[in-house]
């Protein structure tokens, strides 16, 4: 990255936003999208030669969730991808979600190739932001590269990780000992690193990646990790997937507890192998580290 490179990020306080501001340093330069005056602020920007690293989205909504993440997710990423390609931007970089491919793998990992299969009102909206970001690039000239995450680890994790780190730290023993899945996950380090190198190799222009740590984790090595991070033993007993399952789809948290027993294995292969990526710590390390983060915040 040379020293007179500009970065515009949007998110840039978030969770992933915050380490990608770290790797930018001064080239950092923070847009934020909410608010009522968020298209006015997008019009102010100076766009001439800048990386725009667009990582703000909607999570979670309540209410009409459609037309909420159709509004942050899809209308947003377009107006700001139309801003940067009408005036002189070098590179979209747009963080989307591997919830895009799917919400399971069975046998074979996630491919960026694979046709997508959202199952949810967020999922559908960043497919359709990706396509609102490949349109403006056809239309407009735009550079562009996509980045597809799993779930982020790292101190200060958010959303579903808080939950799961509660019930790390609990003091009772966990019925996941008979959970035999692969899950992936990316360190919030590794993924800033990632889209770093998307912003500015020329081999990722216009192109697709998946993010991950090749070292997918069952929940029983995921939960052991944690607990000992955390001073406390693993704990684990067997009890059947099936009646896992059935009893929280019984209580309707059976999405929750199909992310504990299912898979979904993402191939970072092409990111690796075109980009030079590849993770600076152990899964185990890293998990390890958010662990004790969240011990040490209880």
């Amino acid at each position: 990255m040379a020293p007179s490179e500009r970065c515009i990020v949007t998110g840039a306080s978030g969770f992933v936003g915050s380490g990608l501001s770290r790797v930018l340093g001064a080239h950092c330069e923070p847009l934020a999208l909410g608010g009522a005056d968020w298209s006015q602020r997008v019009a102010e920007v100076n766009w001439r030669d800048a990386t725009v690293f667009h990582l703000a989205a909607r999570v979670h909504a309540h209410g009409d969730a459609e037309a909420a993440f159709q509004h942050d997710n899809v209308e947003k990423t377009e107006t700001l991808a139309r801003a940067a390609a009408s005036n002189g931007a070098r590179r979209f970089v747009f963080l989307s979600s591997i919830k895009v491919n799917g919400e399971q793998t069975t046998g074979q990992r996630f491919q960026a190739s694979d046709p997508a299969k959202p199952e949810d009102a967020y999922a559908r909206s960043k497919w359709r932001a990706e396509q609102a970001v490949a349109e403006v690039s056809r239309s407009a000239g735009l550079d562009h590269c996509i980045v597809r995450s799993p779930l982020v680890i790292g101190p200060g994790a958010k959303g579903n990780l808080v939950s799961l780190l509660r019930l790390a730290d609990s003091p009772w023993p966990l019925p996941f000992a008979a959970i035999d899945n692969r899950r992936t996950f990316i360190a919030r380090d590794d993924l800033a690193d990632l889209l770093q190198r998307c912003g500015f190799a020329a081999e990722a222009s216009g192109r697709t990646f998946l993010a991950g740590d090749p070292d997918s984790v069952s929940t029983p090595r995921l939960l052991t990790v944690l607990r000992r991070a955390m001073g406390r033993s693993a704990r684990l007993f067997h009890v059947p997937v099936g009646l896992l399952e059935a009893l929280s789809g019984a209580v309707s948290l059976g999405a929750s507890m199909q992310r504990l027993t299912r898979s979904l294995e993402v191939d970072a292969g092409d990111a690796m192998r075109l980009l030079g990526w590849s993770p600076r710590r152990t899964m185990d390390e890293a998990l390890a580290e958010m662990g004790r983060a969240a011990k040490g915040a209880a």
